[in-house]
């Protein structure tokens, strides 16, 4: 039984860098999504994509890649319930997501979220630096699937801290210094800013 999936979400629009996927935008060499799966796969027992549109782009990658389970681009937790329904099916008791966009989150964010589950004995746990929390990286248990589908196709819920606020979530802590490990490309400027921080701090 694989007790850990992992889902890089890539289904959103990128509407601030022109439209297209994020992750096959070039960050030293290699798409950003191949940073994202080398930082992710050690962490996991199996991985999966979740990108909406023809999955032939991702081919190359050969994992399964899992269209969004709501219709209509409903944002992140539309992501985080199509790898709950596809981790379930799979016999897996956790998802731990991450953004295709964020290139250098932390190597040890899945001990970090079970230790804080552990902790706290939370249902769920996402990251926080520098006094923001990352939604959009947490670890979901798959056996509430249901619940999130039911508040996502009934309740109209597309907001991930709504979701979580019916639940107990655990915070994980990472430092922000000397760079943010949670920085994202998300607009064409910021791709020469990840460039820059691979070079000056060798992540």
């Amino acid at each position: 039984m694989s007790r850990f999936v992992g889902v890089v979400l890539a289904g959103g629009l990128a509407r601030r860098m022109g439209g297209g996927d994020k992750g096959l935008i070039e960050l030293h060499g290699r798409p950003i999504l191949d940073h994202v799966l080398e930082r992710l796969s050690p962490q996991v027992d199996r991985m999966i994509i979740n990108a909406n549109g023809d999955p032939g782009r991702l081919a190359a990658y050969d994992l399964p890649i899992v269209a969004d389970a709501v219709e209509g681009f409903a944002g992140p937790l539309a992501g985080v319930l199509a790898g709950m329904q596809w981790a379930a099916r799979n016999d897996a008791e956790w998802i731990v997501t991450a953004a295709t966009d964020t290139p250098f989150f932390p190597r040890d964010l899945v001990d970090r979220f079970r230790q804080a589950v552990a902790e706290t004995g939370a249902d769920m746990a996402c990251a926080a630096s520098g006094g923001r929390h990352h939604p959009v990286f947490g670890l979901w248990p798959v056996a509430l699937r249901d619940d999130l589908s039911r508040a996502m196709t009934t309740d109209g819920v597309r907001k991930v801290d709504l979701w979580t606020a019916r639940h107990r979530i655990a915070v994980a802590e990472f430092a922000d210094q000397p760079y943010d490990p949670f920085f994202n490309v998300n607009r064409p400027e910021d791709v020469a800013e990840a460039e820059r921080m691979v070079t000056e701090h060798r992540v």
